[in-house]
């Protein structure tokens, strides 16, 4: 049986026919930015136990961005990390432990006030509702009394320097807006969080994976680090442009699988780059590229290991790039900087074959010659001398320097000095 259709109902039938055809020519929504990590201070050993007190660590952020999300790590204990709260807020001054007022929220771990991270576990805390802007000082204030401390401590740079404080009293101090629970800044002292995200417009993250040249170490002269200036000129670009800036520097690590020239435990350092990787970089939210500069701590060698040949130093380079790219990132090579050997000497031909092969071997998506940019012309087994903290280190001026010799066209960006 056939069913006629009256005038007003094929009228309705047409508008919504109309209707579905306009809806399905539509654009469809954007999808809301991921999530990528925007600052990041990577662990390199324990040292003692949590007093019964609360510990307020600072971080500096480098890209915009909201529902921040912070990790918290136990790689190194030999027990687990009883965390019994969390609270993250901002601060003004990143010298003082007060906060913004209304910025500090205890945070949740899957849906818990409280977390216990096994022996070599991390946990991330739930989304938390702040805004942060690049250069933003984040604090986290983590009570864990009685916890093995795995921490990140160096020498730091003068500005942009990551911390924290203690409180002076035993208990949870985690929600004390003032500060007044608190004693003096500790620079480039850091418990158990390591690295924080958020949902960002900006296109991902690069992370540098490097030692104390990398870590900042006594980048003095009144500047921030060689990776601070670098963040600073890609926060210049448009929003839709950018990409945030982590830092995974461990004074003292080595590029290769071998044991620490500084310290026999291994605690000083950090595991070496390769044991390192997975954590300290292809596990971040984000991660577009990576930034090596690594190699200066083998090739030195010191009390407990003897100088690197140049194929260890090349082939640990080489399996880096690849997890890399298996990983689906691009990787940008650095070469080592002058280092004060005799020219001639084992350790400068060693130095001289690795920064060759960097250049020329095509392992690396991009090579930065940072060698080039601060060996004295006179004499390149140095770094030029007002640009000199020691023989392995550039003070501010040189990390100046080097922030600033970066092709930004290397990370896809416009190609700006």
């Amino acid at each position: 049986m056939t069913t006629l259709r009256t005038p007003a109902v094929l009228a309705a039938t047409c508008a919504v026919l109309l209707a579905s055809a306009t809806a399905a020519s539509a654009s469809p929504p954007r999808p809301a930015p991921p999530s990528i990590t925007v600052t990041e201070s990577a662990l390199e050993g324990v040292h003692g136990t949590s007093p019964d007190a609360t510990v307020r660590n600072v971080l500096t952020v480098t890209a915009s961005g909201t529902r921040l999300r912070v990790r918290l790590s136990n790689p190194f204990g030999d027990g687990p990390v009883n965390v019994r709260s969390v609270w993250v807020g901002l601060q003004p001054s990143p010298g003082s432990p007060a906060l913004t007022p209304g910025s500090d929220h205890r945070a949740t771990i899957g849906g818990a006030k409280t977390a216990a991270i096994a022996r070599g576990a991390a946990v991330w805390t739930d989304p938390i509702p702040l805004r942060v802007r690049p250069g933003d000082h984040v604090s986290v204030s983590v009570y864990a009394p009685g916890a093995p401390v795995d921490d990140h401590t160096f020498p730091p740079p003068e500005t942009d320097t990551p911390g924290s404080f203690l409180s002076a009293a035993a208990g949870d101090a985690g929600s004390d807006v003032t500060g007044t629970a608190f004693g003096e800044f500790r620079p480039g002292t850091l418990w158990w969080a390591d690295a924080v995200s958020a949902v960002s417009a900006a296109r991902g993250t690069i992370v540098a994976l490097g030692d104390s040249i990398t870590d900042g170490y006594n980048a003095v002269g009144g500047g921030p680090r060689w990776t601070d200036v670098l963040a600073q000129r890609i926060d210049a670009l448009p929003p839709g442009r950018r990409l945030a800036m982590a830092n995974a520097g461990i004074s003292g690590n080595t590029v290769s699988v071998q044991p620490n020239p500084y310290d026999p435990t291994g605690q000083c350092c950090g595991p070496p780059a390769p044991e390192r990787l997975d954590r300290d970089v292809l596990s971040l939210p984000g991660v577009r590229y990576v930034l090596l500069l690594e190699g200066t701590n083998d090739i030195g060698g010191g009390t407990y290991a003897p100088p690197a040949p140049a194929r260890q130093v090349i082939g640990a380079m080489r399996g880096i790039a690849a997890r890399v790219h298996r990983a689906g990132h691009r990787i940008v090579g650095a070469t080592i900087l002058p280092m004060c050997n005799t020219a001639g000497s084992a350790q400068e031909r060693t130095r001289l074959a690795v920064n060759a092969w960097i250049r020329t071997s095509r392992t690396f998506d991009a090579v930065l010659d940072f060698d080039a940019v601060l060996r004295d012309p006179d004499d390149p087994t140095v770094i030029y001398a007002p640009w000199r903290y020691d023989c392995y280190h550039p003070n501010a001026t040189g990390d100046l320097r080097l922030g600033r010799s970066i092709d930004l066209s290397v990370f896809g960006l416009p190609a700006t000095r």
